[in-house]
């Protein structure tokens, strides 16, 4: 059994260099600690990273500290005395960031891996979803495509040789960005995504030549206002029936595997009909239901969906996580583990996506704060081949 003795938090940087949480807490049988990441596309259903500020959260935390003391942690469940403790009192990355350092020391004490914490018979490895070319609120540039991410998912059954397809065409697709793109100056985004001035079906052309399953992250709720969406490159100001059009003609005519939030976070009836045109896409929910089981529920009753981004983060709730994942494999929905735009170098995603044995896993190609999540699936895989040798 785990006793938290002592519970602290600091601010550090994350990768776009802005102040996220990490916390640490001193159990009796060692110091364990975790951070959380940053969004910055956000929907507006998800919660609130901190209860009024990241500095307000810490002296809560000193605070209510001596509560923590007479709690004894031994199984993924007991992090549900954690939030009974401290909900209502700190945000969501505080949350998850303690939640995720007492399920370290609940691994720790019980000699196994965390991922075997939530499930020891997990065995599936999640396929890897790349962002390759970036754009909307990731990009900084004035030129830009307006959806946010262009993304690779190889299918090759090992996680070391996915990741090897994603760097490959990453630089592949650099020298074409080279080629097509004047302006582009092989310069990342702050999910180290290539940014170029090229237009959304501009770089479709070139990621169709990749063989292999492609997607987008459309993040259209960040040009949604007043009822339309306004596209900047080119400028064209399009109605919902319109956007429909729009995304059903880009999956028709590229292929595309995998379309993530084509529609505002409030319109379950445009995902729906976009599912039911399109039954073999992967119609990803992201901001349409940030990680909420109640709003998953919704998208089933409704058809919207056929997969669901899980952000830790979101909710702040690994127990909510875990009814989330629950609900959507009861219903067949595939689950999407997926990083945030300002990541640090923690990689419990990993072993939570393997734990939950999600489908995929988005966390990026490159950059330290995104490899250490890759790499730690890829650990697991050595893991899992070992103990198969025994």
């Amino acid at each position: 059994m785990v006793k938290i003795k002592e519970v602290s938090a600091k601010p550090i940087l994350d990768s776009r260099g802005e102040e996220t949480i990490l916390v640490r807490i001193k159990t009796d049988i060692g110091e364990f600690s975790a951070s959380a990441p940053n969004g910055k596309s956000k929907s507006k259903f998800e919660k609130s990273p901190y209860k009024k500020d990241l500095k307000g959260d810490i002296k809560v935390l000193k605070q209510l500290e001596e509560y923590f003391a007479d709690e004894v942690f031994e199984k993924f469940e007991d992090l549900k005395e954690i939030e009974d403790i401290l909900e209502g009192h700190v945000g969501a990355n505080t949350m998850f960031a303690l939640e995720a350092a007492t399920l370290k020391a609940i691994a720790t004490q019980n000699k196994k891996e965390i991922w075997e914490i939530i499930n020891h018979k997990a065995k599936k490895f999640p396929r890897f979803v790349g962002n390759c070319i970036g754009g909307g609120k990731h990009s900084n540039q004035d030129k830009k495509p307006t959806f946010q991410e262009f993304l690779l998912l190889p299918s090759k059954k090992s996680a070391k040789k996915n990741f090897e397809i994603m760097k490959k065409i990453k630089k592949e697709v650099e020298l074409e960005l080279q080629i097509k793109d004047s302006s582009f100056k092989s310069k990342k985004n702050d999910e180290n995504a290539w940014q170029t001035g090229l237009s959304e079906y501009e770089i479709l052309k070139i990621l169709q030549n990749t063989e292999i399953p492609i997607g987008v992250d459309v993040a259209a709720s960040s040009f949604f206002k007043r009822k339309r969406y306004l596209y900047e490159n080119p400028k064209i100001v399009r109605s919902t029936e319109e956007q429909f059009e729009y995304i059903s003609s880009l999956i028709s005519n590229f292929g595309i595997f995998y379309v993530e939030d084509p529609f505002n976070e409030e319109d379950f009836e445009s995902f729906s009909k976009l599912l039911k045109k399109h039954p073999s896409t992967l119609i990803v929910g992201d901001d349409l239901i940030a990680t909420n089981h109640k709003r998953l529920k919704k998208a089933i009753e409704m058809k919207s969906i056929n997969a669901v981004i899980v952000k830790p983060n979101q909710c702040g709730s690994l127990i909510e996580v875990k009814r989330v994942c629950e609900i959507a494999k009861a219903n067949k929905i595939r689950i999407v583990f997926s990083h945030r735009s300002g990541e640090t170098e923690e990689n419990i995603l990993a072993d939570l996506a393997f734990g939950f044995e999600a489908d995929f896993l988005k966390c990026g190609i490159d950059g330290k704060e995104r490899e250490t999540k890759i790499r730690r699936l890829i650990e697991i895989e050595k893991i899992l081949e070992k103990s198969k040798q025994k």
